[in-house]
């Protein structure tokens, strides 16, 4: 691996959330006003809360106002779950906690034949009630804002329709997927026209078979009758990873704008050496303890859960690979991860006691974004949901596929095939079988102990301290940021865009 890459990870600041804006306010009526105020309106589940949190963080450091509006418990969610900076620590991100109606909040199913989080759906039905409160609080804002950005997450639209309606305010979708598979799936709905050269691999797309429950088309549908005119399009993306597929969306105004501003990774680039969660300190201290790139993390995020017999032949693989691991072993998150029993998936008869000090088992919510920014983390065995792909990338930290559902099986493809930082676990045409320990042994073996694995790791690590230098001041995707700050405050930055 590369010196820049440990380098990066001890850094103590991120440019990019340092370095401010300063713009004058205004005087209306006798009253002061911001220049500009944004608002925030994420999806209640956890990697869309996520993003657009770690989002706030990057445009409050431009000294603008962000109000996060959500309701009360996905609110509360999104604080106690963020990671990789102190969110008690900057004062212009207000949280707005709406009720909504009660909703059924069923466990997930490990053994359903479709892995989706239908669990969650309820939640979500219930969050369309946030229509009227939203629309409510962003009308009163003019008073203290000339002008407003509504930020909301495309599965949100629903909950947005009339805010253009509201003098001075304007809304932008946030694609919580990557370019590259929000374009495959304009490309395939839209006849799939001829591809250039470098856009061929989008032949070679796995289809959606599997990849979402019946019920999942018709809360899109919702939402896409509802989306109105957006005055531009956001992606927790980077030109350095997708460049070409975010031209592509712009060129072919494939959600009706040509203004697609790439302006991720959003999560910190670069973690700060002092570890303040006692939570997280054992994973964390355990991890000092170990060589530079010893580590396989293993992690499927927060709306993935197995059987009992794949947890076993996961586990089992892992300790046969001889290989030092964390494994975040978690159920999926339910629609209020606050109420309710969880599951306590059950391991091998002794297997903790096996792999004592060479592997770690951690049952509650982990600090992922420190857990890959760690100099003796190495490798990630994972879902390949688009936020833990970016971290990942952001890290430079190579891959081992192993999708579940929605946009993880082409997320993979991203990963394995046009990247080339990672390798696939299982294909996903044969998603229905078991992952055997004898795969698992493998892939974790080929991940950090061949060859190819560290070919995998060089070209992780450069393409981390490359996405790392764009955020940085100067850097083409700070740039990129700077210049959606300009367009939705009207003013021209103080620096060069």
């Amino acid at each position: 691996m590369k010196p820049e890459k440990k380098l990066f990870k001890h850094m103590k600041t991120n440019t990019m959330a340092s370095e401010s804006l300063s713009l004058e306010n205004g005087v209306e009526n006798g009253m002061e006003v911001d220049q500009v105020a944004v608002v925030m309106v994420p999806l209640p589940a956890q990697g869309h809360l996520n993003q657009l949190l770690h989002l706030s963080r990057l445009v409050s450091s431009y000294n603008i106002p962000v109000h996060f509006v959500g309701t009360t418990m996905h609110n509360r969610q999104a604080k106690v779950r963020v990671q990789g900076w102190d969110l008690s620590a900057i004062t212009n991100i207000h949280f707005h906690d709406f009720p909504t109606p009660t909703f059924h909040n069923p466990p997930p199913d490990p053994n359903a034949t479709s892995k989706f989080p239908s669990q969650i759906l309820p939640a979500f039905h219930a969050s369309m009630h946030l229509r009227e409160p939203v629309y409510a609080f962003v009308n009163k804002l003019p008073s203290t804002a000339r002008r407003i950005a509504v930020i909301y997450d495309a599965m949100m639209a629903y909950v947005v329709q009339d805010i253009h309606s509201i003098r001075n305010a304007e809304t932008y979708s946030f694609n919580s997927i990557s370019a590259f598979c929000t374009y495959a799936y304009y490309w395939e709905v839209t006849g799939k026209s001829a591809l250039s050269t470098e856009a061929e691999i989008l032949k070679e797309l796995p289809s959606l078979e599997g990849c979402f429950s019946p019920e999942w088309p018709k809360f899109l549908e919702l939402q896409q009758e509802a989306k109105k005119i957006s005055s531009g399009d956001l992606y927790n993306g980077n030109r350095l990873i997708e460049g070409l597929y975010l031209d592509l969306l712009a060129k072919e105004k494939t959600t009706g704008t040509d203004k697609v501003w790439a302006i991720g990774p959003f999560n910190p680039v670069v973690i700060a050496e002092k570890k303040e969660l006692n939570s997280h300190k054992k994973c964390l201290e355990w991890l000092d303890k170990q060589p530079l790139n010893s580590v396989i993390f293993v992690s499927f995020g927060s709306t993935s859960s197995f059987s009992n017999e794949q947890i076993k032949e996961l586990a089992l693989g892992l300790e046969q690979s001889e290989w030092k691991f964390i494994w975040v072993l978690r159920d999926a998150d339910k629609g209020d991860v606050f109420e309710g029993e969880v599951r306590i998936a059950p391991l091998p008869e002794g297997f903790e006691k096996r792999v004592e000090g060479r592997g770690l088992v951690v049952r509650d919510w982990a600090p992922q974004l420190e857990i890959l920014g760690h100099p003796s983390t190495g490798g990630f065995m994972s879902h390949c949901g688009w936020n833990s792909c970016i971290e990942s990338i952001s890290m430079g930290v190579p891959i081992a596929a192993w999708p579940v559902h929605s946009d993880q099986p082409r997320n993979a493809v991203l990963i394995t095939k046009v990247l080339k930082i990672g390798l696939e676990v299982r294909d996903w045409a044969h998603r229905e079988e078991l992952v055997s320990r004898a795969m698992v042994k493998k892939a974790v073996r080929k991940l950090m102990d061949s060859a190819e694995g560290e070919e995998m790791r060089k070209r992780a690590a450069e393409l981390g301290d490359a996405v790392k230098q764009s955020v940085m001041e100067g850097g083409a995707t700070r740039k990129e940021m700077d210049s959606f700050i300009a367009h939705i405050t009207g003013q021209t930055l103080s620096s060069e865009t």
